[in-house]
């Protein structure tokens, strides 16, 4: 198997390489390269971290020699992308007429524009920390900036330090008058930082930024309340172990070794940036350039035609099941859903799984709205969705200060599935409408994440979704689910059987095929499964966006199974599943779990079947037809590791990504045109 960290930066390189091409939009160019920024953050919070608890636990004797070679990669991707910084994104941004300074390129004019600035906005903000005798080292945020100043006492020559935080409340890139020039932040204090210290000589200001350990650990058996203990453990973070220093390049030696010493790390695990030292903020230029032709095209999600009137959207979904395909779909419907169940006087109980949401979110709005109408509302809100803790702890207060009934799922277990369960007083009697999803309630990320929803009243289906939520709130024992497949419960178990079944088909000289695609496969004993599998012959196509520890093509062992990756506009985040079985129809699912040990064994997970005839003919004929053909913005998984495009001319090459858009681009055309027959 790959190993899972180097796969992780094998990733975060194919998102930096989508920031070198240059047949993708400008604009884009940087978000990608702040996103690369971003994915390496929470590599080192969590992964190099755990690994760095192994080193200095003697827990695995190997350790020390593998730090140090994903260290050494991850120095490398670094330096890349600095270089993809300064060689190919800032020369672009001038040719189209955008200037964004380092220090040493803000001239007298523009030093004469940002005095005043400095000092009317930035100065009040600021608190420099003296580090002396009588003022020990400060405890440093997480991946918070800062300016560490190098100080001289003219009167005794003493030489003095002390750190300078960058308030996060200020935007970190400013604007010049110009309307064209850009600056960061930090460079602008440090043109003035001398006006914090009078009477002492500036020797030099370095900024840098600490990442800690950020791995929440809670012990469930002895927190008596689960919320607050989360809470504690937040606040424990920032003083979580440091794992990486990252300091502006031209720092002394001796400067970078006393920082070193004071946060308690050795040198293998500084960088020294020779660019923007949080590329992550290069994000922000894209709002202050306001240029949308250096930007990918516009486009409106369509509402489908049984989605266009919320009022009906239960008589719609009695008809038939509806299966959305996000972004390229709306969202809309999935909030309409629970809209309308607030509001509705027939319904009498709302359950839901809320494991990320918007800041704004008309998610929580319309369950706060239900249970002030008198409905039996039921959130599962996880608090320990990484790096949304807090979010949710302030959103599960809000409910139940609205009267919902707010559970946080069983103990050692992350409630990650995503459903929503509405209870209708019908004609016949109660009667069960569900939503099951591949991502989050979340309208934002729906928009540029892409992910599927199912809608459905499928008794079969919906009784299953029911016990799911007994499950979650009565913390029943060894539930037996008969159509969804539940981790912890039993979901690895039949993924498994499902492979094996087409290894016995394909051994039986029938038909066997299986697609499958995930965010990250990493499950040894799935791994396992799929190379017996294709030693039987059975063909298997793997789309796997990130991690993958499967080799493939692989002679005698794998050589029949292809892995490919999709990076582009939107971030692939469906999961969708296909195995051929011979014996009936193919079996087709879509569920919140990637193919992981944690996915399996410690969250709860949900993954269901597509049972309608019609929602299977799109899947077969739109979706899973795409992802085989349109291969622009795929590259293929090679047996050293390596990712090779899948098509020659790469990215100019029809595209999966481009293909549902303009599908959904023609459905939005016939509903215009439709309309305009009807006028």
């Amino acid at each position: 198997m790959f190993n899972r960290e180097l796969s992780w930066l094998s990733f975060d390189r194919r998102v930096l390489e989508l920031a070198e091409d240059d047949s993708v939009p400008l604009l884009e160019r940087v978000r990608f390269l702040s996103i690369v920024s971003s994915n390496l953050d929470e590599f080192f919070e969590i992964r190099v971290a755990g690994i760095m608890q192994q080193e200095e636990s003697a827990s695995h004797p190997a350790t020390k020699e593998f730090l140090a070679d994903i260290l050494a990669r991850a120095r490398a991707l670094v330096e890349d992308q600095q270089r993809c910084w300064k060689q190919k994104l800032l020369p672009a941004l001038s040719a189209q007429g955008i200037e964004v300074l380092a220090r040493e390129q803000l001239g007298d004019v523009a030093r004469t524009e940002l005095s005043p600035r400095f000092d009317r906005d930035i100065l009040p903000a600021l608190t420099p920390l003296a580090i002396d005798p009588s003022h020990p080292f400060p405890v440093l945020t997480n991946k918070g900036l800062y300016l560490l100043a190098l100080l001289r006492d003219p009167a005794s020559g003493e030489l003095r330090r002390a750190v300078v935080p960058v308030p996060r409340i200020l935007p970190r890139i400013l604007g010049l008058s110009d309307r064209k020039s850009f600056t960061f932040l930090s460079h602008v204090i440090q043109l003035f930082i001398h006006r914090l210290f009078p009477g002492l000589e500036l020797q030099g200001s370095w900024a840098f930024r600490i990442t800690r350990n950020s791995d929440l650990y809670v012990d469930e058996e002895e927190a008596g309340n689960l919320l607050e203990a989360i809470e504690e453990e937040i606040r424990n973070l920032r003083k979580g172990a440091p794992v990486r220093l990252e300091i502006e390049a031209d720092v002394p030696e001796g400067e970078m070794q006393w920082l070193l010493g004071s946060i308690h790390l050795t040198s293998d695990n500084a960088f020294r940036i020779p660019g923007p030292v949080n590329m992550l903020r290069l994000g922000s230029l894209i709002d202050l350039i306001q240029r949308p032709e250096l930007l990918y095209p516009s486009f409106a999600s369509v509402v489908p035609s049984e989605c266009a009137e919320p009022a009906k959207l239960y008589d719609r979904i009695a008809e038939q099941d509806i299966i959305l395909h996000h972004p390229y779909e709306s969202f809309s419907p999935v909030v309409d859903f629970i809209r309308q169940a607030a509001k509705d006087e027939s319904v009498v109980a709302i359950k839901l799984t809320l494991y990320r949401t918007s800041g704004d979110s008309p998610v929580v709005e319309a369950l706060k709205e239900a249970a002030r109408n008198g409905k039996q509302v039921t959130a599962l809100v996880e608090l320990r969705a990484r790096f949304d803790e807090l979010n949710n702890i302030e959103w599960a207060r809000q409910l139940e200060e609205a009267g919902a009934h707010v559970v946080y799922g069983l103990a050692g277990l992350k409630t990650h599935c995503k459903a929503c369960l509405v209870v209708r007083q019908e004609k016949d009697g109660l009667r069960r409408y569900a939503h099951l999803g591949t991502g989050n309630y979340n309208p934002k990320t729906a928009r540029i994440y892409t992910d599927f929803s199912l809608l459905t009243c499928n008794e079969e289906i919906t009784a299953d979704v029911g016990l799911l939520f007994n499950v979650l709130t009565g913390n029943l024992a060894g539930p037996k689910f008969k159509h969804l497949l539940v981790a912890p419960f039993d979901l690895a178990r039949r993924i498994v059987e499902l492979i094996k079944a087409e290894t016995a088909n394909a051994k039986a000289g029938k038909t066997a095929t299986i697609f499958a695609k995930v965010n990250s496969l990493v499950d040894p004993e799935v791994i396992s499964a799929l190379y017996e599998a294709s030693q039987a012959g059975v063909r298997i196509e793997l789309v796997v966006r990130g991690i993958c520890c499967l080799k493939p093509g692989i002679a005698g062992k794998s050589d029949n199974i292809r892995v490919r990756s999709f990076l582009g506009r939107f971030l692939e985040h469906s999961r969708l599943f296909r195995f051929e079985n011979a014996v009936a129809q193919p079996i087709l699912l879509m569920g919140s779990a990637d193919w992981m040990p944690r996915n399996f064994q410690r969250r709860i997970e949900c993954v269901f079947p597509l049972r309608s005839a019609h929602v299977r003919r799109r899947i077969e004929e739109e979706i899973l037809m795409v992802y085989r053909d349109r291969q622009g913005d795929a590259k293929a998984l090679m047996p050293d590791g390596a990712y090779v495009a899948c098509e020659p001319m790469g990215r100019l090459a029809p595209c999966a990504q481009d293909t549902f858009l303009q599908l959904a681009a023609k459905v939005a055309q016939a509903r215009l045109n439709e309309q305009s027959e009807k006028k």
